[in-house]
């Protein structure tokens, strides 16, 4: 292991690669991400009878929509805000999404090389920590060196923030640097760190034709793609420009999905709106000859 990496090695676990994930793919005529973001305030107040109301909600939208989906997508800091209980309930969050099912910590993480192998060891270690997410979405600002240490898991996937759906996206991914914007940068450097085999991008869905660009630059690597539903995105216009021959897309929903109802059939809710952008899906997949 290199000086860069750290001391600290990897153990190593069975790989959800390219292959497989596409085959999920296929077999549900499906993209679809589930971000599992819940906040205690918004979730159905049956729920608070149980020991565990967060951990409940999850378990139940899960259940009722493991067909339908091929990743589920925790945002991290929304169980980091609950202090220990939260890192239980992701845990165990994560035990109870089936073996099948892509994994993504939505962490951001990305530091000096020491403490990102720690932050890697965190979401990829299952003998440390407990959690072995197939995927950990990193923030690329400060290089190789704080990438690296998740690249060394070889067998995971490291998801860079590359064109993200905020509004205050264009301060610094929209600048022009003399070999074009920076996110084209991001891109163009990063694919020498690693494959498509390896490396996934978040590309907001709100960027629309910019798509068209980033599969000129990373034509080959799936794209996660954050904005569908309740942030405005359209899903044709991400796949008209962002489609390739292995699919590769990603395409996140998460409150228009896990707050599609907020009374006791709220699983039931969850389900017809992951119904509904799946069998969108299955057309768009179906016109492209992908199954």
């Amino acid at each position: 292991m290199s000086a860069e990496i750290g001391i600290f090695a990897p153990k190593i676990y069975p790989l959800m690669n390219k292959t497989q994930l596409f085959e999920q793919i296929k077999n549900k005529k499906s993209f679809l991400c589930v971000g599992l973001d819940p906040v205690m305030e918004l979730i159905p107040k049956h729920l608070l009878k149980y020991e565990n109301p967060v951990l409940e909600f999850n378990k139940q939208l899960i259940d009722a929509t493991k067909d339908l989906c091929v990743a589920y997508k925790p945002n991290t800091a929304f169980y980091e805000s609950m202090g220990l209980k939260g890192w239980e309930t992701l845990i165990r969050t994560w035990e109870h999404i089936p073996a099948d099912i892509f994994t993504i910590a939505d962490a951001k993480r990305g530091d000096i090389g020491n403490t990102s192998a720690m932050y890697a060891d965190a979401f990829f270690n299952k003998d440390k920590s407990g959690m072995g997410f197939d995927a950990i979405t990193v923030a690329p600002y400060m290089g190789k060196d704080s990438v690296s240490p998740f690249l060394s898991y070889t067998d995971k996937w490291v998801i860079l923030l590359a064109l993200t759906s905020n509004a205050g996206h264009s301060d610094f991914q929209l600048h022009q640097t003399l070999e074009g914007k920076l996110y084209e940068e991001v891109i163009r450097i990063s694919s020498q760190w690693a494959d498509s085999n390896q490396l996934m991008y978040v590309v907001g869905a709100t960027r629309g034709t910019e798509f068209e660009n980033i599969r000129r630059l990373a034509p080959d690597n799936f794209l996660l793609v954050p904005g569908v539903g309740a942030q405005g995105g359209s899903l044709a216009e991400v796949c008209r420009y962002g489609l390739n021959s292995t699919c590769g897309l990603l395409v996140n929903s998460a409150r228009s999905v896990i707050y599609a109802g907020n009374g006791e059939d709220f699983a039931e809710k969850a389900r017809e709106e992951a119904l509904r952008l799946q069998q969108e899906m299955a057309q768009i997949l179906q016109a492209a000859g992908l199954v």
